[in-house]
């Protein structure tokens, strides 16, 4: 039986951490979603004016057994920028930060010392987790259901391929 946890990270648009943690030994789900906001179930659109607090971020469940968090951050943090404040190339807005939402102490440890790690000029949010709100369907498996549409050839697709050139062997 799976040991079963649950991570939130955003790092910029959902559709890129969702696509690579899909391809991850270990990873039993990735839901794209929003969290870190005032507004009770925001919508996209809503999430893209800036002006609720949300930041675009995967829930993802995994099997700690397999995977342990450490190397899902390790992932995490070679996959998006996290010295660009509130911004992941032409994606532009806190609901594009990079973000670690914890779920106990165990994981808030691990993330500041991954930070740590990383050395200076990291502006990685890192926060108890906040309610999380599944995005709408149409953003769920975005990249495997439209994967020659321009946004996900020009950014999603080179995460995908970064991902599998340096983490092969963690792919399912």
């Amino acid at each position: 039986m799976a040991k079963q946890e649950i991570a939130t990270l955003g790092g910029g648009c959902f559709w890129c951490l969702e696509a690579v943690f899909d391809e991850m030994k270990g990873v039993l789900s990735v839901e794209s979603g929003y969290a870190g906001g005032a507004l009770p179930d925001p919508s996209y659109e809503a999430v893209c004016s800036g002006t609720t607090g949300h930041a675009e971020v995967v829930r993802i469940a995994f099997d700690a057994d397999v995977l342990t968090y450490a190397e899902l951050l390790e992932v995490f943090f070679a996959i998006h920028d996290p010295t660009s404040l509130n911004r992941q190339g032409n994606d532009v807005g806190t609901q594009y930060r990079s973000v670690v939402f914890y779920h106990s102490e165990e994981q808030r440890q691990i993330a500041e010392e991954c930070i740590r790690g990383l050395g200076p000029g990291v502006v990685t949010e890192v926060s108890a987790a906040p309610p999380f709100y599944v995005a709408e369907d149409y953003h769920q498996e975005y990249f495997a259901n439209h994967p020659f549409q321009s946004y996900c050839l020009f950014v999603v697709g080179p995460k995908v391929k970064k991902f599998r050139e340096k983490f092969g062997e963690r792919r399912k």
